[in-house]
């Protein structure tokens, strides 16, 4: 016998007829009818190697999962027992007919897969109800979902993102067979499409866009970023019968102070020369992110002018100890540390008398500021209630793109507001850094009149002729900001030929 070699025939669509076509359209992937799909076969084939492992997992889950379930009804309505007899979701995995990725400004990541499944899903279910077995079988199972997952925020720990979003986009395509005592109950006239109908319908009541299923996967605990959400005001009044550490005896007291699970420089008050009972009535300030989780430290110094400072002490406040907008006076008991098994805590060391407030910022997100045009266009502001409030101003500097140096490339972002200057990382050798750095600044009064100046530098390593140089910069009209409590934008650099910046910044008042 000779075989023969025969190619397959290929035929551009449209060389196809009609019928031909539309028997065809449906099967080609999206990636081949709209170019904003992307292919990925690598994941097909990863899944379809790792197919039989899921399988078994997942069926396992299921079975854990409906054991308490099943047990809620055995012994009611005469039912004996439920238990599968058969449970497997075929040997053909779930396929990715191509994949959409939305570019965002936003610290997220969006995706659009669409998923189709023509399984050879097995499931069989026995109930045993007064002595008789009945059965029920799910076989054939066909689904074609677009769902839409949302990665947000992105964060700097595994795995990177704190919460995944999914809702679907479209309705979904359910098909299945369904047996009841081994006859084919969905071939009963009219009953096929209508159980399709319901549980399409119902699976879009529940899931289709604009609703949304959250699925948390980070934690505060866990290293995701949280938000500012108040301020702490903390007032340093007074410390009473300090140990001695002079020769004299006498000490040089001061305090530093920081709050837990904030990477900021800690804050200090002056220093109170030879006094073992001094005063200080100082004010600072902190930006608070989990006031449930949160403590503010406190370490008392006493300062050496050559050797190290000696520590005289130490005391830590939590947070949730606190009333909002309400003062609260602490009189603190110094110890050596937070050990409660070391016995150096038995000493005396004196006390250290704190005030405490914190002041959440406004949920209603309303301004103080208001923007208002006379009849011949001039701007104005008003303050709303008569009142001006404080707040803080968060700027976060994303990345920026086509920044190139006459020298060299190692960028950096400088930050300048109301003479206080921030500064972002060094990138090596790139035209396009991403920083992804947040800046805190706290002012008594709305900046409406403010600018925000940033400046992209490049820096070489060592002592070096020009070792620094501008990319260029953008300033930043803070008007737009109070009154509407966030910008997220692109600027174009002033001095560069085509560099641009991504900023985000929010204002939030108390």
């Amino acid at each position: 016998m000779t075989w023969l070699n025969m190619d397959p025939v290929i035929r551009p669509l449209r060389d196809l007829d009609y019928e031909t076509l539309q028997t065809t359209i449906p099967d080609i992937p999206l990636w081949v009818k709209s170019p904003d799909y992307e292919r990925i076969d690598w994941m097909n084939k990863f899944i379809f190697d790792m197919w039989p492992f899921l399988d078994k997992a997942i069926c396992n889950n299921i079975k854990r999962v409906t054991r308490p379930i099943f047990d809620q009804y055995v012994g009611k309505y005469g039912i004996e027992s439920i238990e599968f007899e058969e449970l497997t979701l075929g040997a053909l995995p779930p396929t990715f007919q191509g994949i959409k990725v939305y570019k965002m400004l936003e610290k997220v990541l969006v995706i659009e897969p669409v998923i189709r499944w023509a399984s050879i899903a097995n499931i069989i279910v026995n109930a045993k109800v007064h002595s008789f077995k009945v059965s029920v079988q799910l076989e054939d199972l066909h689904i074609m979902l677009t769902p839409r997952v949302t990665l947000k925020p992105l964060v700097p720990s595994f795995p990177c993102f704190s919460n995944v979003c999914v809702s679907l986009m479209e309705k979904p395509h359910i098909d299945f067979r369904l047996k009841l005592l081994g006859g084919d109950i969905m071939a009963i006239p009219g009953l096929y499409r209508y159980i399709q109908d319901q549980i399409s319908n119902q699976i879009s009541v529940l899931y289709h866009w604009p609703k949304v299923i959250h699925i948390p996967i980070l934690d505060g605990v866990s290293g995701a970023t949280k938000k500012p959400v108040g301020i702490l005001h903390v007032k340093v009044i007074r410390a009473l019968n300090l140990l001695k550490m002079d020769l004299l005896g006498k000490s040089d007291p001061y305090v530093k102070m920081r709050l837990s699970g904030e990477r900021l420089p800690s804050k200090k008050t002056s220093v109170k020369m030879s006094n073992l009972n001094p005063e200080w009535n100082e004010h600072f300030r902190f930006i608070v992110k989990d006031p449930d989780t949160q403590v503010l430290e406190l370490h008392m110094f006493d300062w050496e002018k050559i050797k190290m400072h000696d520590k005289l002490g130490m005391q830590v406040i939590p947070l949730r100890l606190l009333t909002p907008y309400e003062s609260k006076l602490f009189t603190l008991d110094l110890v050596r540390s937070m050990n409660p098994n070391d016995p150096h805590n038995k000493k005396n060391r004196g006390q250290l008398i704190v005030e405490l407030t914190f002041d959440p910022f406004r949920e209603d997100n309303s301004r103080t500021s208001v923007m208002t045009l006379d009849g011949e266009g001039n701007a104005s502001i008003r303050e709303g209630n008569g009142e001006s409030s404080g707040g803080v101003l968060l700027v976060s500097v994303e990345n920026a793109e086509d920044v190139e140096g006459k020298q060299h490339t190692n960028p950096y972002a400088e930050v300048l507001f109301r003479g206080e200057r921030k500064k972002t990382k060094v990138m090596r050798k790139t035209r396009d850094p991403r920083w992804s750095e947040e800046f805190q600044f706290m002012v008594n009064e709305p900046p409406v009149e403010d600018k925000v100046h940033i400046e992209v530098k490049s820096k070489r390593r060592g002592l070096s002729f020009r070792n620094k140089e501008s990319l260029g910069h953008v300033n930043i009209n803070l008007l737009d900001v109070v009154n509407n409590g966030r910008i997220n934008e692109k600027y174009h650099l002033i001095n560069s030929r085509n560099g641009m910046i991504q900023v985000e910044i929010k204002w939030s008042t108390v």
